[in-house]
């Protein structure tokens, strides 16, 4: 059962080193200020002109990821191996936890959920690639040096998911 599950140590620094630290706000690279981020990706609250340090930046990060933690825990209804978990919540911690259980489109279930609650572990897992955009640039084009880190990023969360190490 997911209830019993949480995000492990390695999955949280895999996160904070994804997302980078900045501790100063700044726009986000697809919304521009209408989403300012700081720490480590944080943008719920965030204004532009705030300031964070590292230990305030990680707390506010793991509390995050207990907000994405529930999310989750609300849309999946199968059991997960601990290492699919952490890779649904680094992504979750990406795309929100909304996108994560619909698919950006309220009353619906994410494609990825779906696959997921019907028992298609390998299908959910293959749905991770299916968040590759930034806003309507696609970061798997060959070639790409708008968002390639995003790609690389969807890549081994792929791979993690389907027990493959990073």
């Amino acid at each position: 059962m997911l209830t019993v599950l949480a995000l492990s140590a390695a999955g949280l620094v895999g996160i904070v080193a994804r997302e980078g630290y900045s501790d100063n706000a700044y726009p986000d690279p697809v919304h521009g200020t209408a989403v300012p981020t700081i720490g480590f990706g944080t943008t719920g609250g965030v204004r532009m002109g705030d300031t964070t340090a590292p230990v305030p930046a990680l707390q506010r990060a793991l509390r995050d990821v207990q907000t994405y933690e529930s999310a989750l825990k609300q849309c999946v209804q199968v059991p997960l191996h601990p290492h699919e978990y952490d890779a649904y919540v680094s992504l979750a911690y990406n795309i929100g936890a909304f996108n994560f259980c619909t698919g950006g489109r309220a009353g619906h279930t994410s494609v990825l959920v779906q696959r997921l609650n019907r028992g298609d572990y390998a299908g959910a897992c293959d749905a991770i690639l299916g968040w590759k955009y930034a806003g309507k640039t696609d970061c798997s084009a060959p070639g790409n040096k708008t968002c390639g880190g995003l790609w690389q990023d969807r890549l081994r969360l792929h791979a993690q998911c389907q027990g493959n190490a990073p």
